[in-house]
């Protein structure tokens, strides 16, 4: 049985300058931290990846950000990591579900990396065990159109309502992202547009 929805209001979290993570490992703390909040999320996909299926590549840059590779691979960035809240974490991992989900096209691509170093990076959400050496390059995504993104929204929230959390995860996700990145901020901002529509939509939803 799923947990009973999430009450909590959204909240403002004190968040740290960006900073340089050089080449540390994410630690086995990080790693199961994202499994904990990961696999509840794939398994109210409406066509779930199996669990041995998804792969999750920690992109060693600052910007905060996150992204969808296709065939159950993600991307996410160590400065999202280490600066949002597990329900942060939670509402961003569910929008990029959701567009895996909702089969739109894999816009993801990491520059500046090797095909090697990127297969080494990918690493299995289910079993992740240990630390997980960060892949060095730069994380970059061609922007969805306005419609796919609306989806992803209305679909990550359905998927956060089925593991027993509440639209105000997203609504919370989202505001955060455009308080810490600005109108003009780089990062997920600058290729997932129009926050300011996107929140009012979901805080409209029943």
């Amino acid at each position: 049985m799923a947990p009973p929805p999430s009450q909590r209001a959204p909240q403002n979290y004190p968040q740290p300058m960006p900073q340089s993570y050089g080449s540390r490992a994410v630690d086995s703390n990080d790693a199961a931290r994202l499994r904990r909040v990961m696999v509840p999320l794939v398994q109210a996909m409406d066509n779930p990846c199996r669990l041995e299926q998804v792969k999750v590549g920690i992109i060693n840059q600052n910007e905060i950000n996150a992204a969808n590779a296709g065939n159950c691979q993600f991307y996410v960035t160590m400065g999202l990591l280490r600066r949002a809240s597990d329900d942060q974490l939670r509402g961003v991992l569910a929008h990029e579900l959701a567009h895996q989900d909702l089969g739109h096209v894999a816009k993801a691509q990491v520059l500046g990396a090797t095909i090697s170093a990127l297969g080494a990076g990918l690493q299995t959400i289910f079993p992740l065990a240990g630390a997980v050496a960060p892949i060095a390059g730069e994380l970059a995504v061609r922007t969805y159109g306005r419609n796919e993104e609306f989806n992803a929204d209305m679909h990550g929230v359905d998927i956060l309502r089925r593991a027993g959390y509440s639209k105000e995860v997203m609504v919370d996700s989202l505001s955060w992202l455009r308080r810490i990145s600005g109108d003009q901020g780089g990062g997920f901002l600058s290729t997932h547009p129009g926050l300011d529509d996107r929140i009012a939509t979901i805080q409209h939803l029943r």
